[in-house]
């Protein structure tokens, strides 16, 4: 008999804020919050080996629902997504939207821009045709390799989100791009709403045919650009309905970041967990703890590491210049990742990266430069894996604010 294993409990709170500390438990394991959610795309997280995902201390992933589609009866037969990974860890899926959506008119989940770049999308939006068409029905789209048109729905995203048998799910919703109107946001979020009712709908009904599987948590994704009378309006109209959490999407110039999260979580109910979709940067990070979200996504730990880049409390390096050649210290001292703790040096993984020294075989080369990306991949993941139990720690410590600043300024000075 299948039972409801998923609930939220805080165990502490910042003084002042929307902040807290808490435990999302979940049928595949709990997840001890606030926390970084490591993003494996296609249910499975480039260079990680199961061991070394747990070795890290990930808690869970995140994958693209979208691309998952395709594979979902496969995923199924496996038992679920977590088992199908290989990870056996709490998983997170999202419903497609912004995949469908980025082939022509949306720009991301969470993306802050500067304005240079927001006069450019501006006229983007008035000028480029998009291949995306939404309708109140869902979304007509077509990618370059495909010319055919294709429609997915609110309950289409539901029915593959249930094969991949994700913890929790993102209901199906309007990403706007930046170059949108107001009015044009307006009419986004009010279809969101009629979708999140079709998707609560559909969830249920799935959820009533499968009594043999785990339960599965459905999350409402909130938007509404910049905007604070919309972003309360959805806050209020999403929080009332019976949804077992929250994402935060958007995109917005980032000075709006601490505004919007707190317009929209003052409203939503405090006891559902919310997930800042996007964003890892460690002042994002510390900004979202701070107005109240409890989980977070993002790309960029994976994918700047294997373009060299290397987290360290001194700021970010770039592991690929010639100032690292020779450099026999580990990537940042006192780092405790398997890879500084080895210790790999500064100078070996350059000069794996980089492919010099010795003549060597394409074969040689490949597997050097595949061992340089696992080693900055686990010590990236892991910098910012430990930033989040520092800040879990430091709430539960009543020590927020202080550890926010001297973290901070030693990071960006």
């Amino acid at each position: 008999m299948k039972q409801n294993q998923f609930n939220f409990e805080i165990n502490a709170k910042i003084p002042g804020t929307l902040g807290r500390a808490g435990i999302i438990h979940t049928p595949h394991g709990d997840i001890k919050t606030p926390t970084f959610v490591v993003v494996g795309t296609y249910g499975e997280v480039r260079f990680l080996s199961p061991s070394q995902f747990h070795s890290i201390g990930i808690q869970a992933m995140i994958s693209n629902g979208f691309h998952l589609s395709k594979i979902s009866h496969e995923i199924d037969k496996a038992g679920g997504l977590s088992q199908y990974s290989g990870y056996n860890c709490p998983t997170i899926t999202d419903s497609g939207g912004f995949q469908v959506m980025s082939f022509g008119s949306g720009l991301g989940k969470v993306i802050s821009m500067n304005k240079r770049d927001i006069a450019r999308e501006h006229l983007k939006a008035e000028n480029k045709k998009r291949l995306a068409r939404v309708t109140d029905s869902g979304v007509y789209f077509k990618t370059k390799e495909e010319g055919d048109e294709k429609l997915i729905t609110p309950e289409y995203s539901m029915e593959f989100q249930h094969k991949i048998g994700a913890d929790i799910i993102m209901a199906f919703d309007e990403l706007t791009n930046i170059g949108d109107s107001r009015e044009y946001n307006k009419k986004a979020i009010d279809r969101t709403h009629r979708w999140a009712i079709r998707c609560l709908d559909k969830h249920q009904k799935l959820a009533s045919e499968n009594t043999n599987k785990p339960y599965q948590a459905l999350f409402a994704v909130l938007q509404g650009a910049h905007y604070q009378d919309l972003r309360e309006k959805t806050a209020r109209k999403l929080g009332a309905m019976n949804f077992d959490g929250y994402g935060l999407g958007g995109a917005f110039e980032k000075e709006h970041l601490s505004d919007i999260l707190f317009w929209s979580n003052k409203i939503l109910p405090e006891s559902k967990p919310r997930h800042l979709l996007g964003l890892s940067k460690p002042d994002d990070i510390f900004v979202g703890v701070e107005n109240g979200c409890d989980t977070f996504d993002c790309v960029a730990p994976t994918r700047e590491a294997r373009h060299g880049k290397v987290y360290t409390l001194d700021g970010d390096i770039n592991i690929r210049n010639a100032e690292f050649a020779g450099d026999f210290s580990p990537l940042f001292e006192g780092c405790q990742c398997p890879t500084c703790k080895y210790p790999y040096t500064r100078g070996e993984i350059r000069k794996l990266l980089k492919n010099e020294g010795a003549k060597k075989t394409a074969k040689q080369i490949a597997s050097d430069k595949q061992l340089a990306m696992e080693l900055l991949t686990i010590h990236n993941v892991y910098f910012i894996l430990n930033l989040t139990r520092q800040i879990r720690q430091s709430i539960i410590d009543k020590n927020f604010f202080n550890f926010r600043d001297k973290w901070l300024k030693r990071y960006y000075e």
